[in-house]
């Protein structure tokens, strides 16, 4: 049986992924000589694509728009993609497992931020990575989470995920008044830009901002901030990615890769250099 030594990122559009660059940095730091590369996929074309793989591969990235189908297909699923309903990490092999490490890498932004826990969370938008965020939220100790989204009634899937979880989560519409969090997570689309009349009452009330979208940055809403402090999206980049490298190597999300630390000083500093 050849070595699987084979590993990409599939989605569409998919040119400007940065996990190429993140990938092989670390796989050259610890020595494996493992290929990572990039291949435009899109949900009908995933089954064929995914078919089409033989014994020489590891594993696959997933992003927009795959993590639904990557789930669905999937026939071991970890805590975080049966919550979410998303898979962004397929290992490949006898199983098919399917992982989710965005809500990790997003615990992971906040605590390398020097934020350890929260009591209550605000979410901006309502789609797949909200329910990431709305995860990683409670993880991080929130039991109470509020979710502003242009149709309220999009955030049904949330409540359901906020239910299992204990979590109260109130969906309310981007105008309502803004009461006090101690973070706010915003999940809307790169590029949004929103009225100054809903933007200063979340960023007066808003605590600590993690901005998921890292590209451009800063974001219309970082730039504005005046809570805490802001926290980019590209930490969640970076650190979702250091747990996908673990699961290629260990099998498992959770399991610390040797000289960790070193490897994610190289992962960060092959981006900035990209």
């Amino acid at each position: 049986m050849r070595t699987r030594s084979r590993l990409a990122v599939w989605g569409d559009p998919i040119g400007h992924s940065r996990s190429p660059a993140l990938h092989g940095a670390a796989y050259a730091r610890l020595g494996l000589d493992w290929q990572y590369g990039r291949q435009r996929v899109d949900v009908a074309g995933f089954p064929a694509a995914l078919n089409a793989l033989d014994d020489s591969w590891r594993g696959l990235s997933l992003t927009m728009p795959l993590k639904e189908i990557a789930h669905d297909t999937a026939t071991e699923l970890d805590g975080h993609a049966r919550l979410t309903g998303a898979v962004n990490t397929l290992l490949l092999g006898e199983r098919l497992r399917g992982f989710n490490t965005d809500v990790g890498g997003i615990v992971d932004a906040f605590r390398t931020a020097g934020v350890s826990g929260i009591r209550s969370a605000r979410i901006l938008g309502a789609g797949a990575t909200a329910a990431s965020a709305l995860v990683a939220a409670h993880d991080l100790g929130a039991q109470r989470v509020e979710v502003r989204a242009r149709r309220p009634e999009a955030a049904a899937r949330l409540i359901r995920i906020g239910d299992a979880l204990d979590v109260a989560v109130d969906a309310v519409p981007f105008d309502a008044a803004a009461g006090p969090v101690d973070a706010t997570v915003a999940t809307l689309p790169s590029g949004t830009v929103l009225d100054a009349a809903l933007a200063a009452p979340l960023s007066g009330s808003g605590g600590v901002l993690f901005e998921a979208a890292y590209a451009p940055w800063p974001s219309a809403l970082a730039a504005g901030w005046s809570g805490e402090r802001v926290i980019s999206g590209f930490e969640m980049l970076l650190y979702q990615a250091v747990r996908q490298i673990r699961i290629f190597l260990t099998g498992e999300q959770d399991a610390a890769l040797p000289d960790e630390d070193v490897i994610v000083a190289v992962m960060r500093s092959a981006v900035v250099e990209d």
